[in-house]
């Protein structure tokens, strides 16, 4: 066949392949036209899942008659003019394709009105860019986009659509993610004439929490930290949860950039290095965040659909929201207002908590005779200081022994500890956010009176978290233990990787590595760190360099530094069913309110609960 040109609506209706979806494409892209408009009230209507009606309303700007034809043709956009607009887009839209695409595989009606024009104007469109001739219509200001009959003209792409349902359920997620990124906007959703929502604009910060609390549910406010970080010109803000309160689902993150809801492999590999340390396995965090940068540092224009952008910047993009993450959970103490309850429940997904989760004990498991009343006359016994290093050396009976290359990192960065300082009593002038212990219940659980309630206390595990944190500060703060290794490893790489390896000499050096180059192929291994000795080093090494080339930073040294730290404080903390005296569980209290992400251990698990007095009231009714 000869080449020759597609009829336009053809053209159109191959665009509509890529940016219409299902009936929620359709609405995500009338929505962000109303968000460019101006408007401050947005109204959407759904009828069957949205097959068979989707009808917006805003009260924006409006279109003037002369521009209707325009507004659905091909690539026509009053949002940019040049390159210049187009690479710091402020708009959500910009391609000038959407209202074309739609209008050709649906019946699309545009209605829309000026502010100082004496009737609105209505023009039917079926994408063929022919044919339009504008009627006058009583609408008011603002836009009204009807789209009927979604695929009626392509039934190939109708018999994809799932049922009205599930097409629904898109749609209402949908519109409660965008209601997150505008909160000066009201937002009313209706299917089938049944009002689902309604959304006021929400200015001051009571009414914005009451907004995230309406769509991702008010056990995520009361189990979040809200956070403003600005630093090199960005600028976080939003809320995150606490690593004690995950999901086993990734089905309650929502990132925004410049108010554009995205899904970007940096911005989730920063998050999952911020929660690596304090996540229990298989979980996910929860989050709701707003990026803020300059337009011209992003670009948008990297997915047809426009999920996904691509920042210039990438690595001080993931720098930096990697530190303000990490820094607002390590920062996370006793009396902040906050406490961990547990895991919050999928309610969405309906799926159970793996087997693995700790399980809290029945009433009829707790027997009287298990709970230790301890008074301080007790205080004479041997009292281990929980301030001080840990004594590894000393071992509980029947505890399994380190691992020969743990052992021997112990003693080489032994100089590194502080010398054992005494622990002070505090006063009773000071403030004592875990409170006042008063027993210690089956030997296990730390009993603690507040002026507020009373807190419950895994010891083992918050000790073994005051414990790995000091770790991690003392081995960070000192000289890397190296060791140089018997035979040199010779390790066969690209010649980009021997390259980048060289390049990153001193940044290995610091970690303990002493890597040189051997050839164009090839780089020598000669020292590593102590604490690293019995794991495979040239696989590290390879997917270090790979970390390096793809996301221009790696933590997998860290990690597994962190891996045997974790174990190290996990053989150290003092273990369960052991009895503590009352000056022992107090000294660890203390140490909980200074130590960072004490809410959970190295293993994600919650350290401590709290039951307030009105809590107690309820149990028995008092009051009532």
């Amino acid at each position: 066949m000869r080449i020759h040109s597609l009829p336009t609506q053809l053209v159109n209706q191959i665009a509509a392949g890529e940016v219409v979806e299902r009936p929620s494409s359709v609405v995500k892209e009338l929505v962000e036209n109303c968000f460019d408009a101006g408007a401050s009230q947005v109204s959407i209507e759904i009828e069957q899942g949205g097959a068979r009606l989707i009808k917006i309303r805003d009260n924006g700007c409006g279109i003037v008659k002369e521009d209707l034809p325009l507004a659905l043709s091909r690539h026509a956009t009053s949002k940019i003019a040049s390159l210049k607009d187009l690479e710091q887009v402020v708009s959500m839209g910009f391609r000038g394709e959407a209202l074309p695409s739609i209008s050709s595989v649906s019946r699309l009606t545009l209605i829309s009105r000026i502010s100082d024009a004496d009737c609105a104007w209505r023009v039917n469109a079926d994408g063929s860019e022919q044919d339009f001739d504008p009627q006058p219509d009583p609408h008011p200001q603002g836009t009204t986009v009807d789209v009927r009959d979604l695929f009626y003209n392509t039934p190939a792409r109708r018999k994809f659509l799932k049922t009205e349902k599930t097409e629904f359920s898109h749609i209402e997620t949908l519109i409660q993610r965008m209601a997150l990124s505008r909160f000066d906007i009201g937002f009313t959703l209706s299917h089938n004439q049944k009002e689902i929502f309604n959304l006021k604009p929400a200015i001051t910060d009571a009414e914005q929490e009451q907004r995230v609390a309406g769509i991702c549910g008010s056990a995520f406010i009361e189990n979040s930290v809200k956070i403003d970080f600005a630093a090199s010109s960005l600028q976080l803000t939003g809320w995150v949860g606490l690593p004690t309160f995950s999901r086993s689902q990734q089905d309650m993150q929502f990132f925004y950039v410049n108010g554009r809801l995205v899904r970007d492999k940096l911005v989730s590999h920063a998050v999952k290095q911020a929660y690596q340390d304090v996540l229990f396995h298989g979980r996910h965090p929860v989050f709701v965040l707003y990026l803020t940068l300059d337009p011209s540092l992003v670009d948008v224009n990297a997915h047809p659909a426009k999920l996904e952008v691509r920042f210039r910047e990438g690595r001080l993009v993931h720098d930096f929201l990697f530190s303000a993450l990490h820094r607002s959970l390590a920062d996370l103490r006793p009396g902040h207002n906050v406490r961990p309850v547990g895991w919050v429940s999928d309610s969405v997904t309906q799926q159970s908590e793996p087997e693995s989760l700790p399980q809290t004990p029945s009433a009829s498991d707790v027997k009287p005779n298990n709970v230790v009343w301890l008074n301080d006359s007790e205080a004479t016994q041997s009292k281990p200081d929980f301030g001080a290093k840990p004594t590894y050396n000393s071992r509980p009976p029947q505890q399994a022994s380190l691992p020969l290359h743990v052992e021997e990192a112990i003693q080489a960065y032994a100089s590194l500890y502080p010398k054992t300082e005494q622990i002070l009593q505090p006063t009773q002038s000071e403030v004592r956010p875990l409170g006042q212990a008063i027993a210690h219940l089956h030997n296990i659980y730390i009993l603690s009176e507040t002026p507020n309630g009373i807190i419950l206390v895994d010891a083992h595990a918050a000790h073994e978290r005051v414990t790995y944190e000091r770790l991690k500060q003392q081995y960070q703060n000192g000289a890397v233990p190296s060791q140089p290794l018997l035979l040199p490893i010779k390790i066969k790489v690209s010649v980009a990787e021997a390259d980048l390896a060289e390049d990153e000499h001193e940044f290995f050096n610091t970690l303990g590595f002493e890597i040189n180059r051997a050839g164009p192929e090839t780089i020598v291994l000669r020292s590593i760190p102590v604490l690293l000795g019995n794991n495979d080093m040239e696989t590290l090494i390879r997917d270090v360099l790979a970390d390096l080339t793809e996301h221009g930073m790696s933590q997998r040294i860290q990690e597994k530094t962190n891996e045997i730290l974790a174990t190290v404080a996990c053989h150290g903390a003092v273990r369960a069913h052991r009895r503590l005296t009352i000056d022992e569980m107090n000294a660890l209290l203390r140490d909980m309110e200074k130590t960072e992400r004490i809410g959970q251990c190295n293993h994600g698990r919650p350290t401590w609960v709290e039951l307030s007095t009105n809590e107690l009231d309820k149990f028995f009714l008092r009051g009532q």
